[in-house]
């Protein structure tokens, strides 16, 4: 079964060269797992990329992602979103058939 792995859009890439993610030897982990309020939820965090990590580079960045969550990512779009009520990377997911409010929790 193919596997359409996420996209990573510019303004996300840009963000991480921002805050100096790979001058930290860092690349943002984008993962899912069990829990929220809608049964999945997003864990995004700085880490180190793992031997089984998916990796996307541009713009000397990088975005990880481990074998488990990648079937829930297919195909989604990982951004940067700056609102007034906040500043935080964003995940649209065509996979999800729900989400709550706050965003990171969803159900398939």
């Amino acid at each position: 079964m193919l596997t359409i792995p996420p996209k990573v859009t510019s303004r996300a890439f840009e963000r991480l060269a921002e805050i100096g993610a790979s001058a930290q030897g860092k690349a943002l982990r984008v993962a899912v797992e069990g829990g929220g309020c809608s049964g999945f939820q997003y864990e995004i965090d700085l880490d180190e990329p793992k031997d089984d990590d998916l990796v996307l580079s541009e713009q000397g960045e990088t975005v990880v992602i481990d074998s488990v969550s990648l079937p829930f990512l297919a195909d989604a779009v990982i951004d940067f979103s700056e609102e007034l009520i906040g500043a935080r990377f964003v995940i649209n997911n065509p996979n999800a058939t729900s989400s709550c409010g706050c965003g990171t929790s969803f159900s398939m």
